[in-house]
């Protein structure tokens, strides 16, 4: 939380070890650098860092677009939460990410590559796409 609040993340849900958080462009005016910011925090915070192991093996995925956002359910059973492609496609990046990485979609890299230089683009199958998919694993403390 330490990580994503100061970024002025929106915390959707936590989940054992894993955090799903967004950014609202309203309220955040470089929501994908943010998210970059806030992933880099979040790896430093579990230990990742040169030559050094993590206490917990963490691994990021980020895309960047357009999502339902909103109040979801009817009756007793309803959620604030974010829904939709984008969300659906970052839940993919995350599992392609290993320990220590943070697996981007072109979206977020475009706002990031300034900070992040030459970092290749790379294919990957993602389950709902016809078309691979192009990413950029970066690994911010290494």
């Amino acid at each position: 939380m330490d990580a994503l609040l100061p970024e002025r993340a929106i915390i959707d849900k936590m989940i054992g070890d894993e955090v799903m958080a967004f950014f609202v462009p309203a309220f955040q005016q470089d929501a994908p650098a943010a998210a970059m910011r806030g992933a880099a925090k979040i790896l430093k915070a579990v230990g990742n860092g040169p030559g050094k192991e993590p206490w917990l093996p963490v691994g990021i995925g980020i895309n960047y677009g357009e999502a339902y956002v909103g109040k979801v359910g009817t009756g007793q059973v309803n959620d604030f939460t974010a829904l939709g492609d984008t969300v659906n496609t970052a839940a993919r990046l995350q599992s392609e990410a290993s320990s220590g990485q943070v697996v981007v979609s072109e979206s977020v890299y475009s706002h990031v590559a300034d900070t992040y230089p030459d970092v290749p683009v790379k294919q990957i199958e993602v389950r709902g796409k016809a078309e691979t998919f192009g990413v950029h694993v970066i690994e911010p403390s290494g």
